[in-house]
């Protein structure tokens, strides 16, 4: 008890005059036996964009209407308000012979932020807003801290993401971004399950992190005394599940990257990758291009969307090109023309690019990706699918038909961002164990993203997968292209921040 008493003083000697006053106003609701906190159940019958769309329907009719209090005004014997649901806000109407002096007194008494239920009629007033007469109504909540001014809201953004639910509150363009986030995931799944996909859940412990190229976050299992890592992808589990017989499934799931933070980048995010047997990466493209396509539709009405200040036209087909080519038009370099790895390290060494590992040991291929990365990117500011990658960075996939030096392995770009990575899916397990040997040796040679061998998964090759077309993408960064947010954490509604106690 005594512990209790330390740690209230403590507390009320940290609270903002504003804050005291609140505390205050609870006290006394609690001692007149109206505690807001003692209310257990509303029963609402309509939010408030029910009754504005169906005024003439609700005209006189009595309904009972429930939210935060954002605004009061009016003195005397009428105060009006505004109370804001989750679909907007609907005026309050209230006059001192419908609710009794008394009971006026104590409205006028409600902070902006308290939760408050209302009984009445729907009206409208003399200048044409929809408002609810009301005749009963309760504090359900007592807010014991001020919102933000409302006039500006909360702008900081860090201190936006920090505390979303204020933000959530004051800036209503920020809940109308996360409507429509649910509406693109539930836009993705209409599209897939519509044509015959299943849904998989795959497991977010994992013994190897394996199906990208990423640094992991690694954490240990008590009971069987293992270091395990919260998964990077969940490629590998989900050809398992083609190898067992489902020819169509997709995941929307939690990946984890131990890597840097940026607008683009956030250490947790959320992805899907989708594999649909006896399909190649042309197909892939399609099933791209279109889940875009419907997604944008249905949050916007439209294929076609303002970035950032920049038309993007989203209608399918989506331009493709070969990474061969589009190095060549943004560099001015020719990779057909490069005789050897030695002159692809000239080249490399000419433009100032930068590997993890020894310049000595760099591909052609290698160089040729390194180019693109730096050249061409950026540029990419329409939708565009880049086909055809070295061989050395795609170790799970095909080899490019009439090419060895390739594989059928393509990117889609959008505004100078990658937004899907896809595969016609490598099914001959002695290439890719051999593939898996290869980054053994790139991880040796100092890339710690570099793939490890997953036994499970090789057994499961060996088995025998079909050909099968593969498809990953963003879904954060999808959400940010059809919302026009810049950044990642304006489409998380609760991002990863660095601890203020650091």
């Amino acid at each position: 008890m005594a512990n209790e008493e330390i740690n209230n003083n403590e507390l009320e000697a940290n609270l903002s005059e504003q804050e005291g006053i609140r505390r205050d106003k609870l006290a006394a609701l609690q001692q007149a036996g109206k505690d807001p906190f003692d209310v257990y159940k509303v029963n609402k019958t309509h939010n408030s964009e029910t009754i504005k769309n169906n005024y003439d329907e609700l005209e006189g009719k009595t309904v009972t209407v429930a939210g935060r209090l954002m605004s009061k005004r009016g003195q005397g014997k009428v105060v009006f308000a505004d109370l804001q649901d989750r679909d907007g806000r609907i005026q309050l109407f209230l006059k001192i012979n419908d609710v009794g002096e008394e009971n006026l007194k104590e409205f006028k008494t409600y902070d902006l932020g308290d939760w408050v239920s209302a009984e009445g009629t729907v009206f409208k007033t003399r200048m044409g807003e929809v408002t609810v007469h009301v005749t009963s109504f309760q504090l359900i909540c007592k807010s014991l801290k001020p919102l933000p001014e409302k006039f500006h809201g909360l702008k900081d953004p860090d201190l936006r993401y920090r505390q979303r639910e204020v933000d959530l509150i004051t800036n209503p363009e920020v809940k109308d971004t996360f409507y429509k986030r649910f509406k693109i995931i539930q836009g993705i799944r209409e599209y897939l399950d519509q044509r015959g996909f299943i849904e998989i859940e795959t497991p977010m412990l994992q013994t190897i992190a394996g199906g990208a190229a990423a640094r992991p976050f690694i954490t240990h299992h008590n009971t069987l005394d293992m270091d395990m890592y919260l998964r990077i992808a969940t490629e590998l589990h989900l050809k398992r599940c083609i190898v067992g017989g489902f020819e169509k499934v997709y995941e929307i799931g939690k990946n984890f990257r131990n890597e840097g933070m940026d607008v683009r980048h956030n250490p947790e995010f959320t992805a899907i990758e989708l594999y649909q047997a006896f399909t190649d990466y042309n197909d892939m493209m399609d099933i791209m291009e279109n889940i875009a396509a419907y997604c944008c539709e249905k949050v916007n009405g439209t294929t076609k969307i303002s970035y950032q200040g920049t038309e993007i036209d989203m209608t399918p087909p989506w331009r493709r090109v070969t990474m061969v080519d589009i190095v060549k038009e943004c560099s001015g370099v020719d990779y057909n023309a490069i005789k050897d790895n030695a002159e692809a390290q000239a080249i490399a060494k000419e433009k100032g690019l930068e590997f993890k590992k020894d310049l000595s040991e760099v591909t052609k291929g290698e160089v040729l990706n390194a180019l693109f990365e730096e050249f061409c990117e950026e540029k990419l500011i329409q939708p565009t699918f880049v086909v055809d990658y070295p061989v050395e960075i795609s170790p799970l996939t095909k080899k490019k038909r009439g090419n060895e030096e390739f594989t059928e392995r393509f990117e889609g770009f959008i505004y100078g961002r990658e937004l899907c990575n896809a595969y016609s899916e490598l099914n001959d397990p002695i290439v890719q164990r051999s593939r898996f040997a290869q980054q053994e040796k790139e991880r040796e040679l100092g890339d710690d993203e570099a793939y490890e061998i997953d036994e499970d998964f090789m057994s499961a090759l060996e088995t025998g997968m079909p050909p099968t077309g593969g498809l990953g993408f963003g879904v954060d960064r999808l959400i940010m292209f059809l919302t026009d947010s810049a950044s990642i954490r304006d489409v998380i509604l609760f991002p990863t921040l660095k601890s203020l106690d650091k």
